[in-house]
């Protein structure tokens, strides 16, 4: 299911959100009454999409189209992505969010902070005058990051399972595929997840999904497993993390979550879950050799896909703002 159908009303969507700073739910302390806390102000980049993470990634999706679709019959007009991006990523605004980031060491750890790796590595694929205007603006956000991982992984001594923001597995794998990351701060990633997650068998996957994830906790685990570990080993690791995709038994990450309510702020993260799912699903079925258990995860992605795909563009921002990035995710696996 090709992405460049849905390029132009994805960048729409992205433009508008990242553009529009109400509504706005920031997850900032208020200190002292005297303190200014509108979202314009804390974060001058990255104010709108309702909430900083998403406001981040709906940058990433606006460079990630234009980069792959920008110019064509699917993109043609790019002008206007190209200007928002270069009034928000310029070098003052990114200097105030990483000294945000900094002064705050547990805000958007470690999901928000994979995605800012994300941005910047999409912008220097971009390439070009522009591209690289926007990776030496983001420079500081990169920098400010790679400071927050190395002070936080020596302590991170548990991982976060759940399947929301703050799950490790997936904002881990995502920092290690931007590939912005020095040489010291990749192995020390490489070595939390081996630490977290190598020795895990019989993952609890009857327990999936839980009532308002948009992560698979067991999925992303997986995923961020076979970017560490070489093939042949990964292939054993999950056999013994998820056996029944090897017998053939029933394995409930491979079902369709059932979305009862599309409106709910929280029950509808489920929609992302369905996307969520379709990207992790087809990643590990990638990493595996040819067989049966391939051939199972690759159509558990594809039904995925089919079911949260339409859920993306219904003009209420409880989804609007966050759930195209995803299902770009799930049409196109990320390389830069």
């Amino acid at each position: 299911m090709p992405l460049t159908g849905y390029a132009a009303p994805f960048a729409r969507l992205a433009l508008a959100n990242v553009t529009r700073e109400y509504p706005n739910f920031p997850a900032h302390l208020v200190t002292s009454p005297d303190e200014r806390a509108r979202p314009r102000t804390l974060h001058p980049a990255f104010y709108g999409a309702y909430d900083w993470h998403s406001s981040v990634h709906m940058h990433w999706l606006l460079v990630r189209l234009l980069r792959r679709h920008g110019g064509t019959p699917a993109l043609p007009d790019t002008a206007p992505l190209a200007d928002a991006l270069d009034r928000h990523l310029t070098r003052e605004n990114i200097a105030a969010e990483a000294a945000y980031l900094l002064d705050r060491p547990s805000f958007e750890r470690p999901y928000g902070w994979a995605w800012l790796l994300a941005l910047a590595a999409e912008c220097r694929a971009y390439g070009g005058a522009a591209g690289a205007r926007w990776t030496e603006a983001l420079a500081p956000g990169v920098a400010a990051v790679d400071r927050l991982l190395a002070g936080w992984l020596p302590k991170a001594t548990y991982p976060v399972r759940h399947g929301n923001h703050p799950n490790s597995a997936f904002a881990l794998g995502l920092a290690l595929d931007s590939g912005e990351l020095p040489p010291a701060t990749d192995r020390a990633v490489r070595e939390r997840l081996l630490s977290w997650f190598a020795d895990d068998h019989d993952a609890p996957a009857h327990w999936e999904p839980s009532g308002q994830d948009f992560l698979s906790p067991a999925l992303s685990e997986a995923d961020a497993m076979r970017r560490v570990l070489p093939q042949e080993r990964f292939a054993r690791w999950l056999d013994c993390f998820l056996p029944a995709l090897r017998s053939g038994a029933p394995c409930p990450l491979l079902d369709v979550p059932v979305v009862s309510d599309h409106a709910d702020p929280q029950i509808g993260h489920l929609l992302g879950l369905a996307l969520s799912r379709a990207a992790a699903l087809r990643s590990v079925a990638g990493a595996l050799p040819d067989g049966p258990v391939r051939t199972r995860l690759a159509e558990a992605a594809e039904a995925h896909l089919a079911a949260g795909l339409p859920a993306v563009e219904r003009g209420d921002f409880t989804t609007d703002h966050w759930l195209a990035t995803f299902a770009v995710l799930a049409l196109e696996p990320w390389t830069v």
